[in-house]
């Protein structure tokens, strides 16, 4: 049974202050003890509240493996620290979304030359190829299933307004490029009226939307957002005024309030990503390498995402978690 616990900045600081052993490289054997630290990106997105629990119920299933969580809270520097006191506690291993992909390469580095194999997930480090793999979602890919969406709910052509993720995140350029490589190749049909970041924030959601809206002569035919959050807030933006029905909103993530909002027909869709995947794949690649030492056959494994709407609502990862 795998053991939870959630460490705390202050009790990851303290570990730091206590001498123990680096992980070995060695493989442990099949049936040994395992303890990985998971330092999620947040739990305040829902994101990967799930993709936490469904990484945990796969280490309950490959079993003695001890899950310590920490919670990045968006914060590189809390990342490092938390990185620096798991190696000198001595985990075997380490899963992490990175805050920043340049600021958390050093504590990747340094952990892996200290003996602690690396899986990142979500996102990569960037120049670390150390790194035993990176497991996420091809979010080019996932974003050009957003795009087909929009051309085929809208073949004569629509105006948009594209909420994007935050500047110089790779997560948020990929969904980006992916969304604009399908609508840019008939520029005269797919118009982006305005494109503006709202940090993948409900909150910035609304209200970058009602400023967007405030501002145009005449409202879009679409809002296609970088993820969820930005497009349920874009949800409130647009029934408060009264444009319910006019403008048709899409998400990206699969998230539960998304695919409620599909249901019920606020959202015209969303982009599965299946991060319950990603947490399982991540945590039994780590798993595997360090009792076995058996490495994947690409140490990038991409998930390929899949547009949800109504039509094949069933198709969701988390469909099981909507309450009627």
């Amino acid at each position: 049974m795998s053991i939870k616990a959630t460490i705390s900045a202050l009790a990851l600081a303290a570990l730091a202050t206590t001498p123990a052993f680096h992980a070995s490289a060695e493989p442990k054997g099949k049936d040994a003890e395992v303890t990985i630290l998971v330092s999620s990106l947040t739990y305040s997105f829902p994101h990967f509240v799930f993709l936490q629990e469904q990484l945990e119920d796969e280490a309950g299933k490959l079993g003695k493996v001890k899950i310590l969580r920490a919670d990045g809270q968006l914060s590189a520097p809390k990342q490092i620290a938390d990185i620096e006191a798991a190696i000198v506690q001595g985990v075997d291993g380490i899963i992490i979304a990175p805050a920043d992909a340049d600021a958390l390469a050093p504590a990747v580095k340094a952990a892996i030359a200290a003996g602690v194999p690396v899986v990142t997930i979500d996102r990569p480090v960037n120049g670390v190829p150390e790194v035993l793999a990176n497991v996420a979602a091809d979010n080019v890919k996932g974003a050009e299933r957003q795009g087909e969406a929009i051309a085929a709910q809208f073949p004569k052509g629509a105006t948009i307004i594209n909420l994007q993720g935050i500047p110089g995140d790779k997560t948020a350029n990929d969904r980006n490029q992916g969304v604009h490589t399908v609508l840019d190749k008939q520029p005269d049909l797919y118009k982006f009226v305005s494109e503006q970041t709202a940090r993948f924030s409900r909150d910035q959601g609304l209200s970058v939307t009602e400023n967007i809206l405030t501002g145009l002569a005449d409202a879009p035919q679409v809002i296609v957002a970088a993820n969820d959050d930005m497009a349920l807030g874009a949800v409130q933006a647009v029934e408060a005024r009264k444009l319910n029905g006019k403008i048709a909103i899409y998400g990206y993530d699969g998230s539960t309030d998304a695919l409620k909002a599909v249901s019920d027909g606020s959202l015209a869709a969303t982009v599965d990503q299946f991060p319950g995947k990603q947490g399982r794949v991540a945590v039994k690649t780590l798993v595997d390498f360090i009792r076995e030492g058996t490495k994947p056959a690409n140490s990038n494994i991409l998930v390929e995402p899949v547009a949800i709407t109504k039509a094949n609502l069933a198709e969701a990862e988390r469909i099981g978690t909507i309450t009627k």
